[in-house]
């Protein structure tokens, strides 16, 4: 059987998270050199050891730009030039209002998931220019359409994100490096299931999928199987585009099964 990713490098922030595991372990399993990287050096050392050869932990501070330059160079010399990075590292804010919500909340939460991933692209595109091309993918959100009351940095930064994601796509096309998003609904991992703050529920514990038109929250093996897809040739037409997967979220309350409508 042909593995899509057979030879190439990918690197995933944090990867040794809920989604972010998911992700190096589909890449590995399609032949791809893995690079996990991330703050909790723990994790990535374990998932790194579970998976054997062609995989590789690194240190990452995503809002550090001598940590990105440091990541390019091990990795470039461990695999060689990259090929695919998927920009997965965020954090959600503590539940709060506006005008309850401190600046250094603010500030964090666009530091990790804007400036992050702009730091990102920056570091990884000489490497893919070298290499003749590449791929590039924003994890965003469904709150990148939406307003969500309580959440303002996070649905602010994921919103700035759409805007990143399509400038990089124009300039970077005619360097073969092709730049999409994708924008998960309620994926269940610890930032869902467990509390962002002290003496806050889990978003998971008032928070119901039935409304939706596959009423479930997605597994973070949902959201790889799209991102496999869209960082392989099979997609190699599509840039600057917006993937939502979020099993009707996003269109509002779906109609109840048809023998409860007809009774």
């Amino acid at each position: 059987m042909e593995r899509r990713f057979e030879g190439q490098t990918v690197i995933v922030t944090g990867g040794s998270g809920g989604m972010g595991s998911s992700h190096v372990r589909g890449y590995h399993a399609e032949g791809a050199n893995v690079v996990i990287a991330g703050r909790d050096e723990d994790a990535g050392r374990d998932l790194a050891a579970q998976l054997g050869q062609r995989a590789l932990s690194v240190r990452l501070d995503v809002t550090s730009e001598d940590d990105w330059v440091a990541l390019v160079r091990e990795v470039e010399d461990e695999f060689g030039s990259i090929t695919v990075l998927v920009n997965n590292a965020g954090i959600q804010n503590p539940a709060a209002p506006i005008e309850n919500t401190e600046l250094r909340t603010w500030e964090h939460t666009f530091g990790v998931n804007v400036t992050g991933q702009f730091l990102g692209i920056r570091a990884v595109v000489p490497s893919m220019r070298r290499s003749g091309g590449g791929t590039i993918v924003n994890i965003a959100s469904t709150m990148a359409h939406v307003g969500t009351a309580f959440y303002a940095p996070y649905t602010a930064s994921k919103w700035a994100v759409r805007g990143l994601t399509k400038t990089a796509a124009l300039e970077l096309g005619r360097d073969n490096i092709r730049v999409n998003s994708i924008h998960p609904g309620v994926v269940s991992t610890p930032l869902i299931n467990e509390p962002t703050a002290a003496g806050q529920p889990a978003i998971a514990d008032v928070y119901s999928p039935d409304p939706f038109a596959i009423p479930r929250l997605a597994e973070p093996s949902d959201i790889t199987r799209l991102l496999l897809f869209i960082t392989s040739q099979d997609a190699s037409f599509a840039t600057g585009s917006e993937f939502v997967l979020d099993g009707g979220l996003l269109l509002g309350p779906a109609l109840p099964p048809e023998s409860d409508v007809a009774a």
